[in-house]
């Protein structure tokens, strides 16, 4: 959809008001569930957004796009703001070999599943 629009209007979608409690919720929700997956492991709890404001999700992603958190830190982001607005989504990880031998992790989106990987572990919305 951004791509679609033309710098003004993105510049007016990205400085609505509900548009930039939502930017400011994506940033704090980023530093939040990074330091609760650092201490609880996969049992941290992304926290809740606000309501009334899924008018805004082009802006939570493109914050999580520029901030580059990590692919789980990212997937449980989106994942809690997608589950407050309507749209429950799982969130996936799983693993593949590189070229050296070695093991790749990565989470992501139910819907945006990355071509090679094993699925080990799904974790349901909150």
């Amino acid at each position: 959809m951004a791509s679609r629009l033309t710098w003004c209007q993105r510049f007016q979608l990205l400085c609505s008001p509900r548009s930039v409690i939502a930017i400011a919720w994506t940033v704090g929700a980023i530093a939040i569930t990074r330091w609760r997956l650092r201490r609880h492991g996969l049992r941290a709890v992304t926290p809740r957004s606000f309501s009334g404001l899924g008018a805004s999700t082009p802006a939570v992603f493109a914050v999580v796009n520029r901030l580059r958190p990590t692919c789980l830190e990212r997937s449980l982001v989106l994942q809690r703001w997608l589950a407050d607005h309507g749209h429950p989504v799982e969130v996936a990880v799983g693993v593949r070999r590189d070229s050296n031998d070695g093991v790749l992790a990565h989470a992501w989106l139910d819907y945006e599943q990355p071509p090679g990987y094993t699925e080990l572990l799904r974790l349901t919305p909150p």
